[in-house]
């Protein structure tokens, strides 16, 4: 089961809104919808949760690139929905560069893998840069300046690392309301 919502930062403080995530198919999309939650170019959070799996944080500051902080790169890997934010920049791969897919092709969307596991899970038959490592990923200073240090942010468990990065921000309240 996933969790996405918007956290808009304004004037008067934070706004949520849960999204749907249906439609976005790229990170392009993702921060597309990012921007429309702020027509005044603040600063957006957007959370994606997979139950107790991994969890995922972009922020859209108006027309700048999106940072992205992934809790586990590898559980991420294996959802539909991680598969947006683990872009080339964010594996460290050369943009544009092949992935035969092998090891995503046996995944529903619920993250969860169908029948047993392709040889190319076995790390021996694989190229390293096919291998998407278990573990955080990203921007670890994504939620510094807004009171969520990179030893707070790694310290988070998936399971409620949502909601304390919301309280943090001073935000535990409006997230609830979309959950």
């Amino acid at each position: 089961m996933y969790f996405a919502a918007l956290l808009a930062r304004t004037e008067d403080g934070w706004e949520a809104s849960d999204t749907e995530l249906d439609d976005v198919e790229t990170l392009s999309d993702l921060t597309d919808l990012a921007r429309d939650a702020s027509p005044d170019e603040d600063t957006v959070l957007v959370f994606i949760e997979q139950e107790d799996a991994w969890f995922g944080v972009v922020r859209v500051d108006g027309e700048d690139d999106p940072r992205i902080y992934v809790s586990d790169g590898a559980a991420a890997a294996r959802s539909a929905y991680g598969e947006i934010l683990l872009t080339d920049e964010l594996l460290g791969r050369e943009p544009g560069a092949e992935d035969d897919g092998d090891d995503l092709d046996a995944l529903d969307l619920d993250g969860t893998e169908d029948g047993e596991p392709s040889e190319a899970a076995d790390p021996d038959l694989e190229d390293a840069d096919d291998v998407v490592p278990s573990g955080p990923l990203g921007d670890v200073e994504i939620l510094a300046d807004l009171g969520v240090d990179e030893k707070d942010l790694l310290a988070l468990d998936s399971g409620d690392a949502l909601s304390e990065i919301a309280d943090a921000l001073g935000a535990a309240e409006v997230l609830e309301t979309v959950r």
